[in-house]
């Protein structure tokens, strides 16, 4: 196959998988829609664009990345990466590709905030860098209440603290309200950023959330 040939297959397959992931997540309402995945994809494009990365993967990997969320499938963190496998296995991806997006997607997720999560391989990086970009700034506010309206969660309760999660399984069982979530994970994701890129963006989005808790603090405590 010519490198021209080559370059039309894997744009052929990464149409295909967004049109499958489309067609899957379209109107979903926690924020793990289409739409999530989609600003995903274009982050992943924006951060590997300053790597050196095979963007066959990285495009893939962020396409794929929510298809079978474990908080949407009982807990079950494999069930991403194994709908994933069937997916690129019947597009005749070869082996190489498939296992690197489907540690990619394993790896992915924040498993809680005392839990070391590593990327083994640059391309998993700007993935995971490029969903989590997706949970700062005014976005991330949105789908943090999106999230806790769909688990029935409390938007607030003073007298419950925060958890910092020691372990994966507890972070899965959290039932913790929305506004604690702010400080179990997303304030944290700053300082786990691995490119240069999005930890830049990270910055600027991470003091939006900062000045909304103020805001929302302050009004919940009638001092403005």
């Amino acid at each position: 196959m010519t490198q021209a040939e080559d370059f039309n297959n894997n744009a052929s397959i990464i149409a295909a998988t967004a049109e499958r992931v489309k067609a899957r997540l379209s109107g979903e309402g926690s924020g793990h829609d289409w739409f999530h995945v989609e600003r995903v994809w274009r982050n992943a494009r924006r951060i590997g664009a300053g790597e050196q990365v095979d963007m066959f993967v990285v495009e893939l990997a962020a396409l794929l990345h929510d298809i079978a969320d474990w908080k949407f499938a009982g807990g079950d963190d494999s069930a991403g990466p194994r709908e994933a496998r069937a997916w690129l296995e019947s597009l005749h991806v070869d082996e190489g590709t498939i296992a690197h997006v489907c540690d990619i997607i394993k790896n992915l997720s924040f498993k809680g905030a005392r839990v070391k999560s590593e990327m083994k391989t640059r391309e998993g990086m700007v993935v995971q860098d490029a969903d989590r970009l997706d949970a700062l700034g005014a976005i991330g506010i949105a789908r943090a209440f999106a999230y806790g309206g769909h688990k029935g969660s409390e938007l607030y309760n003073p007298d419950v603290k925060p958890e910092f999660h020691a372990s994966f399984e507890d972070y899965k069982r959290s039932r913790g309200n929305t506004i604690n979530h702010f400080y179990e994970k997303l304030l944290l994701l700053k300082e786990l950023m691995n490119t240069e890129t999005a930890i830049q963006i990270a910055e600027q989005r991470h003091k939006v959330m900062e000045n909304f808790l103020e805001q929302f603090l302050a009004e919940w405590n009638g001092t403005r």
